[in-house]
């Protein structure tokens, strides 16, 4: 199986995303990688793998700065129950470990809903890979990947 940021940046390119990997340490908690990096934590995007009733996933993306609004995620999915699955349930729905997680590459396809937040930001986000982060043009991966652009945080 090719390597986390391998299939990140094929994946990227399918979707027509232009990509950048960045190297970094590792990082304890996401303000440590935006210190890194040198940007503030609401440019790094957080990819969430939300699960649904019926035992299928979604990608959530939301800024670094704020959590996912449940009852407003919800509501743009048009579902009553969503959850966070464990550890173990994410790297089975997406092929990456936590704190690696991206949409761009997953094992599958699932629907992507981003917060609206992101919108006209160049961010940072998971590369697949720990001490890794890709940064990508925002808008061009709502684009890509066909994603939900919603207010879906607080």
């Amino acid at each position: 199986m090719k390597r986390g940021r391998d299939r990140v940046r094929s994946a990227a390119q399918s979707a027509g995303v232009d990509i950048e990997f960045v190297e970094r340490q590792g990082a304890r908690s996401l303000e440590e990688a935006a210190g890194l990096l040198g940007i503030p934590p609401a440019d790094i995007v957080k990819t969430l793998v939300v699960k649904r009733k019926d035992g299928t996933f979604l990608f959530a993306l939301v800024p670094g700065d704020r959590q996912i609004a449940w009852s407003k995620l919800r509501g743009v999915v048009g579902v009553n129950k969503l959850q966070l699955p464990d550890a173990d349930q994410a790297l089975d729905a997406t092929g990456y470990e936590r704190g690696t997680i991206t949409p761009l590459g997953s094992s599958t396809a699932w629907p992507v809903y981003a917060d609206e937040r992101i919108a006209g930001r160049r961010i940072a986000m998971g590369a697949g890979e720990h001490g890794v982060s890709a940064f990508v043009d925002a808008d061009a991966l709502v684009a890509g990947l066909g994603a939900t652009l919603a207010d879906i945080s607080d």
